[in-house]
């Protein structure tokens, strides 16, 4: 049980503080042991890093399969739509979010290899997710028919790329102005007029 209570209070620490400002000895005061129990669990810091990136990419890949799964009867168009609206909401308000994307856009220099190793794996089940949905619409005639579904599944991919972006960098404000340009030019391009 004190493992899983630090990889809590590590994620807390980690998200509000980054790599760099998180304490283990925070940590440690925070669930109530000494630091050097920490160890009994985790190797160091880096060890305790990667397990809590772990846990909240699983977190993050099994938020997107949920919402693929309540969301099945929508359109394409509506189901990218509202999954690029959910995951911004779910950055304002999800230490799990938040952690993943600052993490997986500026990881600790000497983890960038473990943390890529994740994103890629990531993203890799994300697009194995899409592919279905991309296809059942193109054979429904929802996509334009010059647009394959990879191209469609990748643009898509820059799209969520752009507004992780500006979750990261930007205000709301910004945040949805660029979200509504960007999807009314990607979506002009792969619907089938």
């Amino acid at each position: 049980m004190t493992a899983v209570k630090i990889r809590e209070v590590a994620l807390c620490h980690f998200a509000r503080n980054g790599y760099e400002g998180a304490s283990l000895a925070d940590i440690a005061a925070e669930v109530g042991i000494k630091k050097q129990s920490i160890y009994n669990h985790f190797k160091g810091k880096d060890d305790l890093f990667l397990a809590v990136f772990q846990d909240v990419a699983v977190r993050e890949m099994l938020f997107a399969e949920d919402y693929v799964k309540r969301r099945g009867m929508l359109s394409l168009e509506e189901m990218l739509y509202g999954f690029l609206s959910e995951y911004r909401k779910r950055y304002e308000r999800e230490d799990d979010t938040k952690f993943f994307l600052r993490m997986a856009f500026f990881p600790p220099g000497h983890l960038l290899r473990e943390v890529v190793v994740y994103c890629n794996d990531h993203l890799a089940r994300m697009e194995l997710l899409l592919i279905p949905l991309f296809e059942s619409a193109a054979g429904k005639g929802e996509m334009h028919p010059d647009i394959s579904v990879e191209r469609a599944i990748a643009a898509f991919s820059a799209v969520l790329d752009g507004m992780f972006v500006e979750m990261l960098y930007g205000d709301l404000e910004r945040s949805l102005k660029r979200l509504d340009a960007s999807w009314f030019v990607y979506w002009r391009g792969v619907k089938n007029s």
